[in-house]
């Protein structure tokens, strides 16, 4: 999972970074209005934790522009304030939570998980398509009630193909989504092809029918036959 800090205390938002690739997440960071704007326009991502009050701008605004532009992303907004007006402002704007700093990071990373399940699985932390089964409190897999060993980059592969399984996915998407901006340095996405097969071998042989097709010329679609 992908998600945006834009928080303009470079401490703050480095100890956020350092706590949550512990737990598992893809991080960037935007420490300033302008980059953040730059980024909610070009690239997209599973939560924005979002500071409303940055040194060259209002996170609100931020979070007008994100709305507009993508109104399923999770926005979970992080301030000082903790005036009730501030609260219903950012709620009001589409904002999924608020929480008033300082908190504790095992609650910040309580909320967001929870904003994910709201958002892509209805509330569950088990997603199940056809005869296979993610948890993703435990990131484990079975198929037929075997577990399925996996990297941590197949199993995020296969977490967010089945958060878009009606939908295809380019190889240009798959690749940011799971290494981020900096993928802008690649020369190919080619690797994404070995990333894709290697899964697809494991899923095929637990026996599954279900299973990531490609599409040709388009990119790739978990299908569920």
């Amino acid at each position: 999972m992908k998600i945006l800090i834009v928080e303009d205390n470079r401490e703050l938002s480095e100890t956020l970074v350092h706590y949550l690739k512990q737990e598992g997440y893809l991080c960037e960071t935007a420490y300033n209005y302008q980059t953040a704007e730059e980024k909610i326009n070009i690239y997209a991502y599973d939560v924005v934790v979002l500071d409303i009050t940055l040194p060259d701008g209002s996170g609100l605004e931020i979070l007008k522009q994100l709305k507009q532009k993508r109104p399923d992303e999770g926005v979970l907004i992080i301030s000082a304030k903790n005036a009730l007006d501030d609260k219903l402002t950012g709620l009001n704007l589409g904002a999924d939570d608020y929480l008033t700093k300082p908190f504790h990071l095992a609650e910040l990373n309580a909320r967001i998980q929870s904003l994910l399940r709201r958002k892509r699985f209805n509330g569950s932390h088990e997603i199940t398509v056809g005869d296979l089964r993610l948890n993703t409190a435990t990131a484990q897999v079975f198929i037929k009630d075997n577990e399925i060993i996996l990297t941590r980059k197949e199993y995020e592969l296969l977490l967010y193909f089945l958060s878009n399984r009606n939908r295809i996915l380019n190889k240009e998407a798959i690749a940011e989504h799971l290494w981020g901006d900096n993928i802008d340095m690649a020369d190919s996405f080619d690797f994404i092809y070995t990333h894709i097969k290697n899964l697809r071998k494991k899923i095929a042989s637990y026996g599954s029918s279900n299973n990531i097709k490609s599409v040709y010329g388009m990119g790739y679609k978990f299908v569920v036959e």
